[in-house]
C-alpha cells in the first residue's frame, strides 16, 4: 500500500519542493511531481535557478525515453503514464489519479487557507480508503 505523508505549513510551496527533491535525488530515489500546468512551469524555473552552483536534472513527462531514464525528477501534469513508480510529489489541489501505484505519496501543503482546505479533502480521501498517513509540520522544525 501507498505510504502517504503530508508536508504542511511549507513557507513556500515551490522552495520546499525544490529542497525535497534535491535531498530524494541525492537518495538515489526517481521522483514524480504532478500538479496544474502553471504550477509546474514555475517549478521547472525554480529547479534552473534555487542554487547556482547546483542543476537538478528534470523533465516534463512528454520526452524520449532516454531522457526520462537519465532524469531523477519528471513533471507531469497526469501520472497515468509514469515512467516509474517509486516517489510522487503532489503539488496540486486534487488527489492525483492512479496515485495508488506508487510507493510514496508526499503532499506538500501551504499555510494558505485555500491549500488547506484542499489539503483536508485529500486527507479525507485517503483515510477513508484505509491508507496511514505520516504528518510533518514544518514549522516545527527548526530554522
Amino acid at each position: 500500500m501507498t505510504e502517504v505523508a503530508f508536508h504542511f505549513n511549507a513557507p513556500d510551496k515551490l522552495a520546499y519542493a525544490c529542497r525535497l527533491l534535491r535531498k530524494a535525488a541525492g537518495t538515489g530515489a526517481r521522483v514524480m511531481v504532478t500538479g496544474g500546468p502553471q504550477t509546474l512551469r514555475a517549478l521547472d524555473l525554480a529547479l534552473w535557478t534555487f542554487a547556482p552552483l547546483e542543476f537538478l536534472a528534470h523533465c516534463y513527462g512528454e520526452v524520449t525515453p532516454a531522457v526520462l531514464a537519465a532524469s531523477p525528477v519528471v513533471l507531469a501534469e497526469s501520472v497515468r503514464t509514469a515512467p516509474h513508480q517509486q516517489v510522487l510529489v503532489n503539488l496540486g489541489g486534487t488527489v492525483p489519479e492512479g496515485f495508488e501505484r506508487f510507493d510514496r505519496l508526499i503532499e506538500v501543503v501551504t499555510g494558505e487557507q485555500e491549500d488547506r482546505l484542499d489539503a483536508r479533502r485529500r486527507w479525507k480521501h485517503y483515510a477513508d480508503r484505509g491508507y496511514a498517513i505520516t504528518r510533518h509540520d514544518l514549522t516545527a522544525r527548526p530554522a
